[in-house]
């Protein structure tokens, strides 16, 4: 039972650590910027997170096994929240919305996390490149929506479509996206790309 209990602790901390380098490094790419106008908060090494949660590098590789586990893992943390709506929430996001209403619904809330999370996604981007369409998260994501799309618009590749709509969640491309003059026009113009998608 200690043995779990310090394997779980670990892992909190592993994965703390990881989020605050990395917020720490974003809040300093965007105070030398003066504008968010790249993802580049995603430059921390194994060695930097195991120092940071103070436990020895073998340990994060032994829970996580590499950069990219740590941050698939950290993703899917981020995720959590999201998963249990779409599974169990009141509608429009969870079950018993018309299929349109809840792509509109899960893509406002993909927006939310993105908007929350860019260092993340941009260690994530960096970290998974090789085989990001295979990560778990992005897997149960592409599933939800394909789902939803072949029941609102059977006529459209289903599973091409939902891989374009989630590959416009780059970091990059969220960030120049979302400028402090105008941090709504990422959301707003994903609602009106899918609002004539579907019409």
């Amino acid at each position: 039972m200690s043995e779990r209990a310090d394997a779980a602790r670990n892992r909190r901390a592993i994965l703390r650590a990881a989020e605050e380098l990395l917020a720490a490094h974003d809040a300093r790419d965007g105070a030398r910027d003066g504008a968010h106008d790249g993802a580049r908060g995603a430059h921390i090494s194994l060695d930097q997170v195991a120092a940071h949660a103070q436990v020895g590098k073998g340990t994060v590789f032994r829970r996580f096994g590499s950069r990219t586990g740590l941050m698939q893992a950290l993703l899917q943390e981020r995720a959590a929240q999201l998963r249990e709506a779409l599974e169990s929430g009141p509608p429009p996001l969870g079950p018993g919305a018309p299929p349109a209403e809840r792509i509109v619904a899960f893509l406002d809330a993909l927006c939310r996390l993105a908007a929350d999370n860019l260092a993340l996604l941009a260690a994530h981007e960096r970290s998974c490149a090789p085989d990001r369409h295979a990560d778990p998260t992005y897997v149960r994501w592409h599933t939800h929506l394909q789902t939803l799309i072949t029941q609102a618009r059977p006529d459209l590749d289903a599973g091409f479509v939902a891989h374009t709509l989630l590959g416009m969640f780059d970091a990059d491309m969220v960030r120049r996206l979302t400028p402090r003059a105008d941090p709504g026009r990422f959301a707003r113009s994903m609602r009106q790309l899918v609002g004539e998608l579907l019409a």
